[in-house]
C-alpha cells in the first residue's frame, strides 16, 4: 500500500518513485529494461488519468482531501441501472408515492440568473425559450465546466471575485467511455479486464491519425452486461475521441483489441457502439473535478465555490451544489447528492415557514 505525502506535490512523481522502489525490492532486473519501465510508467499514468479525469498524472495533487466511503465499494446497482438512484431521490422506489409538490421542467436551458441585493426582491431565472421564474432562492448545480464557460453572462450582477477565482482555479477533466457490443461473447466471462501495455517499438509504428488508440488505458466488461466491452480514455485524447467519426472509433477499437488478443483469437465486428461526450456536451463541459497541483496554493477553492450569494440582509439567495463543491467526495455521484441535501438544508433553516 502506497502512503501519500503530507505536503502538496506532483502525484505522478510520487507514484513513479514508489513503483521504482517496489520493483527494486521485488524484481530488480526489470530496472535494466528501459523500454518496459517507460511503457509501464506510461500505463500507470493512463490509469491515474482515467481515475482522476486528468490529462497527465503530474497535474494531480499528491495531497488531496478525498475521503473514501466505508462499506463494500463494489456493490453494483447495475442490474437496474442508475434509474434506481433517481427512483430513491424521487421517492418512487418500490412503488413509492413520490413527492406530490415536486415539479420538474425538462428542456429548460437557463440563460440568466438575476440575484437580488435588496432582501425584498426575488431571484429571477430566465430561460432560453423566454420563460421566466421567480423565487425566494435557487440552487445552482451545473458543473464547473459550464460555470467556466458561462458565468460571465449567466449571473446578474456578476459573481464576486472570490467565486470567479474558485471557478477558474478548480480543475475539471474528462474521463470518457467507449462501449462496444457484440452479438456473441467471444472472450472468457471471467476476463473482466484487459490492460493495453505497449512495447515502445510497436507504439512508434502506429500511424499519427490513429495514435489516440495508444492512449486507451484498458477494456473491461461492465457489471450487468455479458456482451459489452468498455474502453477507457481521458484527458485531451478523450476530448478528441468524442468528435472522431463513430465508424472510425468502432473500427480502430476493434483493431486495438485484435492486436492485443493475438492470432489465436478472432475479434468479431462489433454490433453497436455508444460513447460518452462529457466535454462536447454544452451542459457538462467535462466529467468531474480533481484536486490539481495548480489549485494546491488555494485550498479553500471548493468552499469558496460552495458559498451562497446573499442579499443585503445576509440571506442566501443563490446557493451552489454539485460534486465540485464537496471537499471530501468530489468527482462522485454521492458527493453531488450530499451537496444537494446540504444546500436544501440551508434553505429549510432559513425558511420562514
Amino acid at each position: 500500500e502506497m502512503e501519500l505525502p503530507d505536503t502538496p506535490g506532483r502525484f505522478g512523481e510520487h507514484v513513479a518513485n514508489h513503483v521504482k522502489q517496489y520493483i527494486k525490492e521485488k524484481k530488480p532486473e526489470l530496472l535494466d529494461d528501459e523500454d518496459f519501465m517507460e511503457q509501464m510508467m506510461d500505463f500507470i499514468n493512463l490509469l491515474v488519468n482515467n481515475h482522476n479525469a486528468s490529462n497527465d498524472w503530474n497535474d494531480v495533487n499528491a495531497l488531496d482531501k478525498y475521503t473514501p466511503l466505508d462499506g463494500y465499494l463494489y456493490l453494483s446497482w447495475h442490474r437496474y441501472g442508475f434509474k434506481t438512484f433517481f427512483d430513491i431521490l424521487l421517492n418512487t422506489h418500490n412503488n413509492g408515492p413520490g413527492w406530490p409538490t415536486l415539479d420538474i421542467e425538462l428542456n429548460k436551458e437557463v440563460t440568466q440568473i438575476e440575484w437580488p441585493q435588496d432582501y425584498k426582491d426575488k431571484v429571477i431565472v430566465t430561460c432560453k425559450d423566454g420563460s421566466v421564474y421567480t423565487a425566494q432562492s435557487t440552487i445552482v448545480t451545473v458543473s464547473v465546466g459550464v460555470l467556466k464557460e458561462r458565468h460571465t453572462n449567466l449571473f446578474k450582477p456578476k459573481l464576486p471575485e472570490v467565486k470567479i477565482n474558485a471557478i477558474e482555479r478548480i480543475s475539471i477533466g474528462v474521463m470518457d467511455k467507449i462501449l462496444l457490443s457484440f452479438d456473441e461473447v467471444w472472450w472468457p466471462l471471467d476476463s473482466a479486464f484487459v490492460g493495453f501495455l505497449w512495447r515502445g517499438e510497436d507504439k512508434k509504428k502506429v500511424p499519427k491519425e490513429s495514435f489516440w488508440t495508444t492512449r486507451i488505458f484498458a477494456a473491461s466488461r461492465p457489471m450487468g452486461s455479458k456482451n459489452v466491452l468498455t474502453f477507457w480514455t481521458s484527458g485531451e485524447i478523450g476530448k478528441l475521441v468524442e468528435i472522431l467519426p463513430e465508424d472510425k472509433v468502432k473500427r480502430e477499437c476493434r483493431q486495438l483489441l485484435q492486436k492485443f488478443m493475438g492470432a489465436d483469437i478472432q475479434v468479431p465486428e462489433p454490433s453497436g457502439i455508444i460513447r460518452s461526450t462529457w466535454f462536447t456536451n454544452p451542459y457538462t463541459r467535462g466529467s468531474y473535478t480533481f484536486d490539481s497541483v495548480a489549485c494546491a496554493p488555494y485550498p479553500n477553492s471548493r468552499t469558496d465555490l460552495a458559498a451562497p450569494l446573499t442579499d443585503s440582509s445576509g440571506r442566501p439567495r443563490v446557493l451552489f451544489a454539485g460534486e465540485a463543491t464537496d471537499e471530501t467526495h468530489f468527482s462522485t455521484v454521492h458527493g453531488a447528492a450530499e451537496t444537494g441535501y446540504r444546500e436544501a438544508s440551508k434553505l429549510i433553516r432559513n425558511s420562514q415557514i
